[in-house]
């Protein structure tokens, strides 16, 4: 079982990568991530255009060489031809999640009925899991924490409610979130008691 937790994160965007305009993806994940996470983590970031043999390139980098645990990519998951983070992700699989991504489009079509259009996937590389997020700052955060109502309560899961336990079953480091912000979620003969 690997200790630290290290996260690989992904943005994918022709003009953000050419310095047209400022990357929000990988900013947004950061942040979000320091705010929710308890757990220790490292960070690995890459900013690259949307060309599918440098974004397989990436997602075998982080998984093989670095070691991540965790991959999040923002960005290129629509219809339009140059979005193909999906199709590279697949590329690299070695599993398909479908859950996730049929969860994340439950998610965002609370929101927009557009997120039909969305083909975002989750997927397992070796014993690491990649998940495609948008490339919005705002649909990030609603992806990974979910519809919630008035009160702060979960109307619909976000996708980041199961990514805890997946890592577990996958051997990975257990990772603890602040429940307030997304409840992370195990049976019961998973939780590590309190030490």
């Amino acid at each position: 079982m690997s200790a630290a937790l290290k996260i690989g994160l992904v943005s994918i965007s022709d003009r953000a990568s050419s310095g047209v305009y400022d990357d929000k993806g990988i900013p947004a994940l950061r942040d979000w991530l320091a705010a929710t996470l308890i757990t220790p983590h490292t960070l690995e970031t890459r900013l690259i255009p949307d060309e599918q043999p440098q974004i397989e390139a990436t997602l075998r980098e982080l998984v093989d060489t670095e070691g991540c645990q965790l991959v999040l990519t923002t960005g290129g998951t629509g219809p339009a031809l140059r979005d193909v983070t999906p199709d590279a992700t697949l590329a690299v699989a070695d599993r398909v999640m479908p859950g996730f991504g049929e969860q994340m489009r439950q998610v965002s079509l609370h929101y927009v009925p557009t997120a039909i259009l969305s083909r975002q996937v989750g997927v397992i590389r070796k014993s690491a899991l990649i998940l495609n997020l948008p490339g919005q700052p705002k649909s990030i955060r609603e992806t990974l924490e979910g519809v919630k109502d008035t009160d702060g309560k979960v109307v619909v899961h976000g996708v980041f409610a199961s990514v805890p336990y997946c890592i577990q079953l996958l051997d990975g480091p257990y990772i603890e979130t602040r429940a307030e912000i997304v409840a992370a979620f195990r049976p019961k003969s998973a939780i590590k008691p309190k030490e």
